[in-house]
């Protein structure tokens, strides 16, 4: 089959149809068309050579044209594709490296096989054009709601065409008790887009917290339009959820306006998500008071905010600690969810029994270091002393106010603080180098004898393992697994060393030992002071 003058507009009518189908340009078609017959002229000609076609726009004729590269003397490999600047002048007048010859070659005859491989050709560039568009279609709709109709079930999986293409919602996105049937509407969240060799996939979700907030920004105006902000939103896809709301407009009630009259808007969010309960909660700046907030309807009597931790303890009344864990821990575990805090409720009686086994630990130890009674052990606690440290070092102005304290006798409570914990440092050194710590580590500035015992007793001997040590080793920290926070014990966080102390430790000793230029750590710190009043200036 030769591309004759009678089939040459029937080419481009032909390529106009499949575009108009395929929703692509006609251009790639045309372009897949070239491609498939220059393969065709491969065939006859041979492989080797760089045969191109050219199908015109307008008329449809298809030019077959053969092009040849001037190279270097040493660089000729391929005879049919290449020539010398020698063999060029017969071409061109003044022939360079890098130049082209091209010639127009007679049409190719195609036979069945090179007609069906043309078409093998074509067919797979309209389906990659038509992945493309799918894909530059969808891409820009990742975290957003889209409709569709329910195609078909797929082991527990929902396949939805979307108009364009087919989507899935995989079983584990779907709300529990959900079920559809074949041309069922569906509104879901768009969650990610992804470019595969088998074309695009797109993956929706019911789920999502994303989806509760794209559904209530499509509910209310306010949210909508910026005046109110979804600053955070938890959910038990299904059952209930929660959702922090703030309002940019002081005469506008946040949580009034997502509930909407007579809750018209929260309404017809709960029925979308099949009955699911929302507790809408006005967000705060202040912690305790968002969490306090976020753990309703239990009241709360004491938060206590551990923030290097990442924890905060709630206090409530007896009678309120089942309404404030929930039914399975889901009021507690929604109202974590939406604060990225790690939560212990306890009830005021069980609060009340801790302080009072912490207050009888540390009289016990003033009595036993200190050889006090337990009315003055007691009193110095009472005061707010917890530790040895803290008696020996503290301005003597302090230990006066206590009641019958006077000048001599606290200089004796310090004295004999001082005494104790010079013993033990001495035995927590001793105790180091039996195990076989070295002076290097010793003398290393900042480290009490104390954490050097700690860090002996872990293995950690000299200045150079001290120097290998993660910041987190030292200080401790918290890592997320499968969704839940677990805490990472650290050498010296008994001692109270932060993680901004324990990174200066070890780039302090990484330093000593010639492993990092000090150069180096004030070019970055100059950096990062650059960056952060770079930040400021934009915010």
């Amino acid at each position: 089959m030769a591309i004759t003058s009678a089939n040459q507009l029937e080419l481009l009518q032909t390529a106009e149809a499949v575009a108009r189908e395929k929703m692509i340009e006609p251009g790639l078609v045309i372009e897949a068309m070239e491609e498939s017959l220059a393969r065709a002229a491969k065939s006859r000609y041979g492989a080797e050579m760089d045969i191109r076609v050219s199908i015109d726009r307008k008329t449809g004729r298809a030019t077959f044209t053969r092009v040849r590269t001037v190279v270097a003397d040493e660089d000729l490999e391929n005879y049919q594709s290449e020539l010398t600047v020698e063999q060029a002048r017969q071409y061109l007048d003044d022939p360079k490296v890098g130049d082209t010859i091209v010639e127009e070659v007679p049409p190719v005859e195609m036979g069945r096989i090179a007609a069906q491989s043309a078409k093998q050709v074509i067919l797979q560039k309209v389906r990659e054009a038509e992945r493309d568009r799918q894909y530059e279609e969808f891409k820009d709709r990742a975290g957003t709601i889209i409709n569709g109709v329910v195609k078909r079930e797929e082991y527990g999986n929902i396949i939805v065409d979307v108009g364009a293409g087919e989507a899935i919602l995989r079983r584990n996105e779907k709300i529990g008790r959900e079920s559809y049937r074949p041309n069922d509407r569906i509104r879901c969240f768009v969650k990610d887009v992804r470019r595969e060799t088998r074309g695009p996939q797109i993956f929706l979700s019911r789920t999502a917290p994303e989806f509760m907030a794209e559904l209530f920004k499509m509910e209310v105006p306010e949210i909508y339009d910026g005046i109110i902000e979804i600053k955070a939103v938890a959910r038990d896809p299904g059952s209930r959820a929660k959702i922090a709301v703030v309002s940019y407009d002081s005469s506008i009630d946040p949580v009034g306006a997502c509930v909407g009259m007579r809750g018209s808007r929260v309404q017809a969010v709960v029925n979308e998500l099949q009955g699911e309960k929302i507790d809408i909660i006005p967000w705060n700046e202040d912690v305790p008071t968002f969490l306090v907030n976020a753990l309703q309807p239990a009241e709360v009597s004491k938060v206590v905010l551990d923030e290097d931790a990442g924890k905060i303890e709630v206090v409530v009344p007896d009678e309120q600690l089942s309404l404030a864990i929930g039914r399975r821990g889901q009021n507690v575990r929604l109202a974590s969810q939406l604060t990225a805090l790690d939560i212990d409720i306890l009830t005021e009686e069980e609060e009340s029994a801790r302080r009072q086994a912490e207050f009888a630990e540390r009289t016990k130890l003033f009595m036993d270091t200190l050889d006090l009674d337990e009315f003055f052990a007691q009193l110095l606690v009472s005061e707010g002393f917890t530790s040895l440290e803290e008696v020996a070092y503290v301005d003597v102005d302090e230990l006066l106010v206590i009641d019958g304290v006077d000048e001599d006798t606290a200089n004796e409570l310090q004295a004999r603080a001082r005494d104790v914990l010079e013993e033990q440092n001495r035995k927590a050194l001793e105790h180091a180098r039996e195990l076989g710590v070295e002076d290097s580590l010793v003398n290393f500035e900042g480290l009490t004898p104390q954490m050097i015992e700690a860090l002996a007793e872990d293995g950690v001997l000299t200045l150079e393992d001290f120097a290998t040590c993660a910041d987190w080793e030292l200080a401790g920290g918290w890592t997320t697994v499968d969704g839940e926070r677990v805490k990472d014990e650290g050498l010296l966080e008994k001692f109270e060393v932060s993680l901004e102390e324990a990174q200066n430790f070890v780039m302090t000793a990484r330093v000593l030992l010639g492993w990092v230029d000090p150069a180096d750590l004030v070019e970055e710190e100059e950096a990062s002071e650059e960056s952060e009043t770079e930040e400021e200036a934009g915010a």
